[in-house]
């Protein structure tokens, strides 16, 4: 009967001479190092041989490992830091490497990357991946979580002092009549009233909503945080000249402007600003601030559109909750499209619109804002002069958005 085969015997590890300055004296002690496999890489193990039978074991942590190099750049020797026990010195290069090849040593990744083109590769691609992924998806949910412990009575006194800098110096009273101004807050009294707990982003946010008008700019509507809307005269008369438009319309626009008060848009803005340039810095490390507040810029103006389009998604649930078209709404957006403020409220600028980018000198302004109905042609001649532009822009383009306004079906319309 044939016995049970015997376990292989385990290699002994190669065995090399080295000199040893322990750190206690000056003196270069011979000894004789091996690199054996270990849990935690590799351990070194050292045996003086001057008679004081001394012995380490050092484990991988212990040792400072030195970087590898490469082939016909092989330095004359080998030093190897060992920290508080002083430091090796090994004359035998080419067997340094091959006791460090049988103990399967694995140099640190830095050191990989500079020896080993596929590692540098990959380590870039995956940085790029991680940098992407930051900024699409890990920015704006760490904003939003944020967000939720952002006290309303802060947004409040930021929208008080805000309003105040305002009035005193871009804006001047409204010169509606008091009647006018309460028939358009009474409807939106009623949009805000039409708002469900489902369309709440942040079901503990209460703000407290307040439609103010102004004049002395052109048309146009902001929100501020906490629930202030304002609405410029301008916009208001503009709704009156634009057919098929009206309250309609402007209850569309203020529709829109709920929705970056629910979503929290200026505070999340500041909040991803601020992540987005901790982000930047650990990315970018010693990179110029000047890439680096450039960078933040065009991210930021890419968060302010994605901001817009949330909005109008609220805006079409808001006012289908109410039972009305925001194809008003769309019609009016072409419209200020093509608005020029020499008419109205005694300006010479063009207006930025609620939602829109402010109107450029190179764009067609002799069609009328019921060029909706224009050629499919034309609006896409249109949206592409917009795109060009997107990088730059805090809105997306205004024939594309009045165009899924129309159809109820704004980019992303989902409330989230």
């Amino acid at each position: 009967m044939a016995s049970p085969a015997s376990p292989p015997a385990t290699a002994e590890p190669t065995v090399l001479n080295a000199v040893w300055f322990d750190g206690r004296s000056s003196r270069a002690r011979p000894v004789q190092i091996a690199l054996r496999p270990d849990a935690g890489g590799t351990r070194l193990l050292l045996k003086a041989l001057d008679g004081e039978h001394e012995r380490l074991s050092l484990a991988a942590r212990e040792v400072g490992w030195p970087e590898r190099w490469s082939v016909g750049r092989a330095p004359p020797r080998v030093a190897v830091d060992l920290g508080p026990h002083g430091s090796l010195q090994v004359d035998d290069v080419a067997g340094w490497q091959a006791a460090l090849a049988a103990a399967r040593h694995r140099a640190p990744l830095a050191e990989r990357m500079q020896t080993q083109w596929r590692v540098l590769l990959a380590v870039l691609v995956l940085a790029v991946a991680g940098v992407a992924a930051f900024y699409r998806w890990g920015t704006p949910w760490a904003a939003g979580q944020i967000t939720r412990h952002v006290p309303l009575s802060w947004e409040q006194s930021l929208s008080a002092q805000a309003m105040e800098q305002i009035d005193a110096n871009y804006l001047k009273p409204s010169q509606l009549p008091k009647v006018r101004q309460d028939q358009l807050r009474a409807e939106f009294n009623q949009l805000v009233a039409a708002i469900t707990p489902a369309m709440r982003r942040y079901p503990n946010y209460k703000p407290v909503y307040k439609l103010e008008f102004r004049s002395k700019m052109g048309p146009n509507a902001f929100a501020l945080p906490g629930g202030t809307i304002v609405m410029t005269d301008a916009m208001v008369k503009q709704a009156a000249t634009v057919p098929g438009t009206g309250d309609t319309a402007l209850l569309g626009v203020l529709a829109h402007e709920i929705g970056h008060v629910e979503n929290r848009h200026t505070t999340r803005m500041v909040v991803e600003q601020g992540v987005l340039n901790v982000g930047l810095g650990l990315a970018l490390g010693d990179v110029s601030t000047l890439v680096q507040m450039g960078a933040s810029a065009l991210t930021g103006l890419a968060y302010q559109r994605g901001h817009e389009s949330e909005s109008d998604c609220y805006a079409v649930a808001l006012m289908r909750q109410r039972g009305l078209s925001t194809t008003p709404m769309a019609d009016l957006l072409l419209g200020l499209d093509r608005w020029d403020d020499g008419s109205n409220d005694g300006g010479t600028e063009k207006a930025n619109k609620p939602g829109t980018t402010a109107p450029r000198k190179d764009k067609a302004s002799a069609a009328p804002a019921a060029s909706a109905s224009s050629s499919a042609d034309a609006r896409q001649a249109e949206a592409k002069r917009e795109r060009g532009w997107d990088w730059f822009s805090t809105h997306p383009d205004t024939v594309g958005r009045a165009e899924r306004l129309k159809s109820a079906q704004p980019a992303d319309c989902k409330l989230r």
